[in-house]
Formats: C-alpha cells, sequence, structure tokens
C-alpha cells in the first residue's frame, strides 16, 4: 500500500487514499473488541471521562461509523488510528467495531497517530507540545514540515514547543486546565524555576489573562534582586505590543521611555529566520 504521499497530505488525505482502497478492496472487516490492542506509542495519555461517555451514548445509538485504522499483528489488531473510538465502544458495549486493516510500516503508523492526535483528538496543550516533538525528532522533520501536516502555522508550533521547557508543577497546571496554553507561553520565558512557579500560582489565584501576566513579565520585576519598577505609559505599552505581535516573540524593555534598550527573545533558528523576515521584508541582508 502506497500511503506516502497520503501523509505528506495530512491525515484527511490518508483517510480519503485508505477509502478509495476500501472500496476497490473490501478491506473493512468487523473486529471483536477483545482482539484490538491500543498502541503504546500513542501520545494521548489521558481521556476525558465525560466526552467518552458522550461518545459512547452516541455509538450506541448510531454504532461506529468511521472505522478505526488497524495493522494486523498476527491473530491481532494494534490500533493505528482511532483509540478513542475504541474506549467509547468498550464503554457503550459493543462487542465489534469496523476496522481498516493497513500495512503501514512502523514509522508511518507511529506518523498516523500522532497527526491523529494533534489534528482531532484535542489534546491537552502539554500532550500536544510532546505529541509535535516526538513527530519531529521521529521523522526528521522541520517545523515548517510539521506545519503543513497538522494545518497549524509555524509560530503556533514553536510556541506551542515551548511549553515542554516549563517547570513540572507549572505544566501540571496547564494539563488540568488550571492554565491557558498561552499564559504557559508567557512562563515559559522565566528562567528562574521558583519564580516560574511562583508566578504560574499567582496568575491563578489573580485570576490574570495572557495579557495582564505578560503586563506583569514585562513591566514588573521578577527577579532575584529588588528593582525600582519603571512605569510606562498606556501609549508605549501599546507600541510594545504591536511589536511583539508583528515579530510573534517575546520582547522586554529596560530604562525608560527616552533612553534604554530592547531585548528581543528568540528560542531557536527557525524564531530568528521569523523576526529576521519581520525586520527586513523582502530586503536581502
Amino acid at each position: 500500500m502506497a500511503v506516502k504521499k497520503g501523509l505528506g497530505r495530512g491525515l484527511d488525505a490518508l483517510l480519503d487514499e485508505l477509502d478509495l482502497e476500501e472500496k476497490e478492496n473490501g478491506q473493512i472487516e468487523q473486529v471483536s473488541l477483545y482482539d484490538i490492542d491500543t498502541n503504546p506509542d500513542q501520545p494521548r495519555k489521558t481521556f476525558d471521562e465525560e466526552k467518552l461517555k458522550e461518545l459512547a451514548a452516541s455509538l450506541k445509538r448510531h454504532g461506529v461509523v468511521q472505522p478505526l485504522i488497524v495493522k494486523r499483528n498476527g491473530l491481532r489488531y494494534t490500533i493505528i488510528a482511532g483509540e478513542r473510538r475504541f474506549r467509547a465502544a468498550r464503554l457503550a458495549g459493543l462487542t465489534t467495531v469496523p476496522v481498516l486493516v493497513s500495512d503501514m510500516d512502523e514509522n508511518a503508523i507511529m506518523e498516523v497517530a500522532l497527526v491523529e492526535n494533534i489534528q482531532r483528538e484535542n489534546l491537552n496543550p502539554i500532550e500536544e507540545a510532546a505529541a509535535i516533538r516526538l513527530l519531529m525528532e521521529q521523522h526528521d522533520l522541520t517545523q515548517e514540515e510539521v506545519s503543513a501536516r497538522i494545518g497549524k502555522s509555524r509560530p503556533a508550533i514553536a510556541n506551542a514547543l515551548r511549553l515542554l521547557s516549563l517547570e513540572k508543577p507549572v505544566a501540571e497546571l496547564i494539563k488540568s486546565g488550571k492554565l491557558s496554553a498561552g499564559h504557559g507561553k508567557m512562563l515559559a520565558g522565566v528562567g528562574d524555576k521558583e519564580q516560574q512557579i511562583a508566578l504560574a500560582n499567582k496568575t491563578i489565584e489573580k485570576d490574570w489573562s495572557v495579557r495582564r501576566l505578560e503586563d506583569e513579565l514585562r513591566f514588573a520585576s521578577w527577579e532575584k534582586k529588588p528593582k525600582v519598577k519603571q512605569e510606562y505609559s498606556p501609549e508605549f505599552r501599546a507600541a510594545l505590543r504591536a511589536m511583539r505581535n508583528r515579530l510573534k516573540t517575546k520582547i522586554s524593555v529596560e530604562g525608560t521611555e527616552e533612553k534604554g534598550k530592547l531585548i528581543i527573545s528568540y528560542y531557536n533558528k527557525d524564531d530568528l529566520d521569523t523576526i529576521y523576515r519581520a525586520i527586513m521584508g523582502d530586503e536581502e541582508a
């Protein structure tokens, strides 16, 4: 089965291709749930129980419309895509589900599982970031190539990956939904472990928006040595926000409105390229 070009166009293209082959070859089978194994390498580690119950109720009424994609493993089957449907089918009390048997190799299986989860399964931001990083590492992909596969912009990929640098307690707050991915992006720029955790807890306590947290990080001192807080006018803050939106990265300021330094942060070569293009436009270096 030639699937690589489908993978290159994303999961929907792959599924369209498999649907066509199913019509030609009649590959859809009804398989006992007891003969199906989950993929231990699949990126989703937690499943929302309430959403699983909702899906189970739907499957009980209408059955499993979209077949699971599986790989034959002796007398058993391993899930490539569709573990959430598999779990919901068990919860609904079904005994069999439709499956589409594929002979993809291990690399292709991993890529489909990752892309399906990132595109369709509503991973929490930390799980999604880990899945993106694994997809890049397993298949030697750039951020641009991952962007094309999963339908997210290159800056969105970069921002997601920054979440993986967060301290574990902060990452857990994002996993639980107490902090958003936007909060995490801001907190990832705080290098001191204790300060990062303290800021995360204060954000929850004060119910800070992402912009409010951003202002705290930009205009207040969160270093061990206390500094005199510099006050800036609303116009100056708005100008800094506009530059941040233009360059798509963190910008901090040292000094006054009359004299000082702008510090533009970047976290990898792709970030630096984005900043260069935003500043230089079409000009050559």
